[in-house]
């Protein structure tokens, strides 16, 4: 299969329906769960299918470590390769990643605005053109709205869209009647986007709990493959 076929075949477009056409620049996304669920898979077959479009992504890690964010990356690139008999697959994999930059940072140790004015030094003088800034490994609880607000702020001032991930505490998180995880409703204002993830049964449920101002669905006809870590249909 040629990259445009599977580019268009993707199950990430039936998330961009749901979410009413994607997430959109000047906007800022949270996949949450508790920890162990699936939300970097997630986060990172997203940023694949940016890579395959050929829209430079940041991947921005609070972790420790990035090597496992390079595996994560080589995984889910070998998994759709392989699901989809992708053509010229050594190729395409040499060409993905010039349009992926990863950048780690201590969240302790490095402000809001430092990774902000890093980020820009990037994109401006580094003259690296990213449409999408991944972030994984963030702790909302050592954050504040106003952190998350400057990111959003970020996003419209660049022109690009913002993917987080949120673990919740506990093996079973509070949600309230509409889904929504008690942990992040203080930072709901600068949330347009919020998928939650669930185990059931053999699969991962994704459910979009936020769509911008629209009215969201209870779920989305998505899940997580636990085979391949993948972001499929049921």
């Amino acid at each position: 299969m040629l990259r445009e076929e599977l580019v268009k075949r993707s199950p990430l477009r039936i998330l961009e329906t749901s979410m009413h056409g994607g997430l959109g620049k000047g906007n800022v996304g949270v996949l949450a769960s508790r920890k162990g669920v699936g939300k970097t898979a997630c986060l990172v077959h997203i940023s694949t299918d940016k890579l395959f479009q050929q829209k430079p992504v940041i991947h921005v890690s609070y972790s420790s470590r990035v090597d496992h964010i390079i595996n994560w990356y080589e995984d889910i690139f070998k998994e759709i390769a392989k699901s989809l008999n992708l053509e010229s697959t050594a190729d395409i994999h040499d060409e993905i990643i010039k349009n992926r930059v990863i950048m780690n940072f201590n969240q302790e140790g490095a402000k809001t605005e430092q990774v902000l004015r890093s980020l820009e030094a990037l994109i401006q003088f580094g003259k690296f053109a990213a449409e999408t800034i991944i972030v994984d490994g963030y702790n909302f609880i050592q954050s504040s709205p106003d952190d998350l607000k400057k990111f959003k702020d970020f996003a419209a001032k660049i022109g690009l869209e913002v993917w987080f991930s949120a673990s919740l505490k506990g093996d079973d998180p509070l949600f309230d009647d509409l889904g929504l995880p008690h942990e992040l409703k203080r930072y709901l204002d600068s949330i347009d986007v919020l998928i939650t993830l669930h185990s059931v049964e053999n699969l991962v449920q994704l459910r979009l709990v936020k769509d911008h101002d629209y009215p969201a669905p209870a779920e989305l006809r998505l899940g997580l493959d636990p085979g391949t870590l993948l972001i499929a249909e049921p």
